[in-house]
């Protein structure tokens, strides 16, 4: 398949948030020769950047060069590919990761407004919340993380 046209595999890459955004600073032998090796798929030639250095002996700085990418991109490829082995080199889900409003600490102030005023609704948590911390948070997402943190301390029955 010629690299230039217009494929599936590149659509499918980016859905897969794997197309690599730079396949033309790939210019290792074998991306350059084979139709196997396809410079736009990231996670193959992270793969292969690792592999040159820890099979073939090539240098980091060498091995960086020729694949497009930093030597802090080689060391982050090898620590998450020693760690999780090929899927290690899938990319994260995008997104927050956590809590970032609705940290302990709110929390701790919600439930504690909630036990001294059971009656009250969660668009007043949210004000309270506004007026606190300084942090704009829907009241569903509050009754959510409310009913969240409940559960994790309720005892599982079973």
């Amino acid at each position: 398949m010629a690299r230039g046209k217009t494929d599936g595999k590149a659509g499918e890459l980016a859905a897969s948030h794997t197309l690599n955004p730079h396949p033309e600073a790939v210019s290792d032998d074998a991306f350059v020769s084979s139709e196997f090796f396809d410079a736009r798929d990231l996670v193959q030639v992270k793969y292969e950047m690792v592999r040159r250095v820890e099979a073939e002996g090539a240098s980091v700085v060498a091995a960086a060069g020729a694949f497009g990418m930093s030597r802090q991109s080689f060391y982050t490829a090898a620590a998450a590919l020693a760690e999780g082995g090929l899927a290690g080199l899938l990319p994260a889900k995008p997104g927050p990761r956590g809590a970032h409003k609705l940290t302990d600490e709110v929390l701790d102030h919600l439930e504690g407004l909630r036990r001294a005023d059971p009656g009250l609704r969660p668009a007043d948590l949210a004000a309270a919340v506004a007026r606190s911390f300084g942090v704009s948070v829907h009241p569903r997402s509050i009754e959510r993380a409310l009913a969240r943190r409940e559960a994790a301390r309720s005892p599982k029955s079973g």
